[in-house]
């Protein structure tokens, strides 16, 4: 392996932008662990006091996941998120107009190995959503599990961040006053299996539950396609039928969540390493599929809405593949 020093010699803002994404690496791969770590260590120190005054703290807000969640402004603007968008960089692109008094669940796809176009676009302002869509405040659903853990699920709250469960997406979309969207990565942790660069299979064939919820509530669907997602990291070849697949989805059924092998590139050199590739990611949302409130929806009418946003879907990825760089013969597949 060859190792190149040229990133020592880079300008500060190109080494800012490679701190900024390292941590968001490891916040995804190591921080939980370390504020679990933390909270266990405290308690038996002399500063055992604060894990308990959390702990307490902890069940009194045991519920904010669920009810919106808790975000900071100031901490959705740091200056450091602009160092991680501008690494790739991220982009968000707007193709219609959303009415700030009605609730959206945006359908996020692919689910890719960290989901950075999401976060990137959703639970940082430098990308420039409430600029396009002003009145509207977006919402990353995200494993319950996570809102489980001492310290780290205020830091993920922070960034707009709330628990995929469905009473939490239901406390959004009942909101009278309108202006919430509920991101909602359809895909989810099975799908993470599969990103590797160049893959476009989808698993939404039969992810019908985010349909009945904006029937339900009356909330306006918004397919989003996130070109670049996959391209970002590699993957450890994981076929369906192998020992390391069969070994990830029995994690993924105990766990919840699912634990892609991935790799890129390294600090100082290029090869291998968990630093993400310098691939654009460009974030498309495409247009609304607005909807009668119907309480108790029939299937019949969840499948029909659930082909026709397959059909947007399909639609928006066809209008913009080429302008980012993706051959007239690739097309999504489902499953």
């Amino acid at each position: 392996m060859l190792i190149d020093f040229a990133p020592l010699r880079l300008p500060l803002y190109r080494r800012a932008q490679t701190a900024a994404v390292l941590q968001w690496v490891f916040s995804f791969l190591a921080l939980a662990q370390c504020c679990i770590a933390l909270f266990v260590f405290l308690l038996f120190t002399r500063f055992w006091f604060v894990s308990v005054l959390y702990a307490t703290w902890w069940y009194w807000d045991r519920n904010t996941p669920y009810r919106g969640g808790r975000s900071f402004r100031f901490l959705r603007r740091l200056r450091l998120w602009n160092y991680f968008r501008d690494y790739f960089p991220i982009h968000l692109i707007k193709t219609a107009d959303l009415d700030p008094k009605k609730n959206y669940i945006f359908g996020f796809h692919p689910h890719g190995v960290l989901v950075a176009g999401a976060f990137g676009n959703f639970c940082t302002e430098v990308t420039g959503f409430r600029e396009m869509y002003p009145g509207l405040k977006p919402h990353l659903l995200m494993l319950s599990l996570w809102f489980r853990i001492p310290f780290f699920r205020d830091y993920i709250m922070s960034g707009g961040l709330v628990s995929s469960a469905k009473e939490s997406a239901q406390y959004l979309l009942k909101r009278a006053e309108g202006g919430n969207v509920a991101v909602i990565v359809i895909g989810g942790a099975p799908e993470a299996l599969d990103a590797r660069p160049g893959a476009l299979t989808l698993l939404l064939k039969n992810r019908k539950g985010f349909v009945k919820l904006a029937l339900q509530y009356g909330a306006s669907l918004v397919p989003v396609f996130s070109f670049g997602e996959n391209e970002v990291f590699d993957q450890v070849n994981n076929p369906k039928g192998s020992l390391l697949r069969k070994i990830q989805e029995r994690l993924q059924k105990v766990m919840g969540i699912s634990l892609p092998l991935f790799h890129a590139r390294g600090i100082f050199q290029y090869s291998f390493g968990l630093l993400p590739y310098r691939k654009p990611i460009y974030t498309v949302v495409g247009k609304p599929i607005d909807m009668e409130k119907k309480e108790n929806p029939t299937q019949q009418e969840i499948d029909e809405i659930h082909q026709k946003y397959i059909e947007e879907l399909i639609k928006l990825f066809e209008e913009h593949k080429t302008k980012y760089k993706l051959a007239e013969d690739k097309h999504l597949t489902f499953i």
